[in-house]
């Protein structure tokens, strides 16, 4: 047993020893990580996953040191950090102590904050090109648990009859419950080809194995089908950069197909978890025809505030619109729905949205770290906030099927934004997969190598979905009034 006597005397030659030097050492990183925050050029703004261009205002002016709390929370740092120096079982080197001490800093603000190390920096990046080996989902955290936010459309993980809601408890013969979520990610990922045991906990079942192939993930991003006569279905996968051109693209088609304009178009935004700002930005202005904005957004810098203004020019031409959202529908996705809700160009229907409305800037830092901030809220036209509220649907669904012989569903126990630990409030004035640089034209000729027998099949199996079954019902009704 070692006296407190003892500990005391060690831990006053200790500072004696070390507080010139570290102390020093951590004034200087921190000065320069913060001089490098506010004049280091943003690589992208998200949108949970997604991204915009700009860079940071500067702000000359700011130091932690002229704070008085800065330095009370330094001495309490510095005793735990000479604790940990001088006790803990075994000897961490500064490095790693420093690295650890910046990440809880930024990830106990919120849920999308988070310090990137240099590997975490080059999965960004690997992420933002679209193409990797893994499973096709968007995951996140529950508990001590990583939960299936959305899986992605005709993915290994889509096929596998993966649902949103659907928690992993086991990855191969590794306990979630022991790792954190970007361990989960890179237990997943790996090389096309090779196979990952997920052990599943769904309500109302006992927990189940899926084994599943990797795959190149390369997100289609929108595909579209004619439903009925004079009724088109565009399902968008994701808001990636080619994603407005593609939409245009389909509607002429469905146009095409229709041998005349359409009555009435269903978009399908279920489990999008989002994308690029411009892309929903884009693709809203494809169908309001009317001044005013698409979204706006708030922060506390002048660099954070901005509004995107609506463009002329409607491809429907004012035919009746259904945007069906879940909970697995965020961020780009709620842009899109709250733009067209609030400018009465769209009926939602559906379930409330995940209710992600932040804003998240990607920062370089010194030797390959980075930063991803949260630095601002973003607004529907009316000045909803929707972050931690997500957008309520003017028809509300439940998520049942039409399918007579099937299995009770299990219950939907997807995560919305304001259950994340740390999320942010909603501010009243508020896997992951990425953008592919797939061009329109390349993503089109891909899509037409689907068969018409497939496109067949896919539209039975829309037909017996609940939530297209109620929106077809409800746009043939407003055809008929209409007339």
């Amino acid at each position: 047993m070692v006296s407190s006597s003892k500990i005391y005397k060690t831990q006053v030659q200790f500072f004696k020893n070390i507080f010139t030097n570290s102390f020093l050492i951590l004034i200087k990183f921190i000065m320069i990580n913060v001089k490098a925050l506010f004049k280091s050029t943003v690589l992208s703004t998200f949108f949970f996953f997604g991204a915009i261009s700009g860079s940071l205002a500067e702000e000359e002016n700011y130091s932690p040191l002229d704070s008085p709390s800065f330095f009370e929370g330094l001495n309490t740092f510095t005793t735990v950090y000479s604790q940990i120096k001088l006790l803990y079982v075994d000897d961490i080197d500064d490095e790693t102590l420093f690295n650890n001490a910046i990440r809880g800093l930024v990830e106990g603000l919120d849920p999308h904050s988070s310090f990137l190390e240099p590997s975490g920096q080059s999965d960004l990046s690997e992420s933002t090109r679209g193409a990797f080996g893994g499973l096709g989902i968007v995951i996140g955290t529950k508990g001590e648990y990583i939960e299936v936010v959305s899986p992605i459309d005709d993915t290994p993980a889509y096929r596998a009859g993966l649902k949103a809601g659907d928690i992993i408890l086991q990855i191969g013969d590794q306990n979630v419950s022991q790792i954190n979520l970007a361990e989960g990610v890179k237990l997943m990922r790996g090389a096309p080809g090779t196979t990952i045991k997920l052990t599943i906990g769904r309500p109302d079942i006992a927990p189940f194995v899926v084994e599943i192939t990797r795959e190149i993930i390369t997100i289609t991003s929108a595909k579209g089908l004619l439903l009925d006569e004079g009724i088109g279905y565009l399902r968008i996968a994701q808001f990636q950069r080619p994603t407005a051109a593609l939409v245009k693209t389909i509607v002429a088609d469905l146009v095409e197909k229709n041998e005349g304009e359409l009555d009435s178009l269903i978009i399908d935004l279920r489990n999008n978890p989002g994308g690029l700002l411009d892309s929903s930005i884009d693709i809203s202005n494809l169908f309001i025809d009317e001044p005013g904005i698409v979204v706006y957004t708030e922060g506390r810098t002048p660099y954070s505030n901005s509004s995107f203004p609506t463009k002329p020019g409607d491809i429907l031409n004012g035919a009746p619109i259904v945007v069906l959202m879940n909970r697995g529908s965020a961020s780009a996705s709620e842009i899109v729905a709250g733009a067209l809700q609030d400018h009465k160009r769209a009926l939602i229907m559906g379930e409330e949205s995940f209710g992600k409305g932040s804003v998240q800037s990607v920062l370089n830092l010194q030797d390959g770290f980075g930063l991803k901030l949260t630095t601002a809220r973003y607004f529907t036209p009316s000045g909803r906030s929707i972050q931690a509220k997500g957008i309520t649907p003017d028809i509300e669904l439940e998520n049942i099927s039409l399918k007579k012989d099937e299995d009770e569903d299990s219950i939907d126990l997807s995560q919305q934004e304001k259950d994340l630990k740390n999320s942010l409030s909603a501010e009243e004035v508020e896997a992951p997969v990425a953008p592919t640089d797939l061009s329109a034209e390349e993503i089109i000729e891909s899509q037409n190598d689907i068969s018409d027998i497939r496109d067949e099949e896919y539209v039975d199996l829309l037909k017996e979905d609940y939530f297209v079954h109620e929106a077809m019902n409800v746009l043939k009704a407003l055809k008929i009034y209409k007339k």
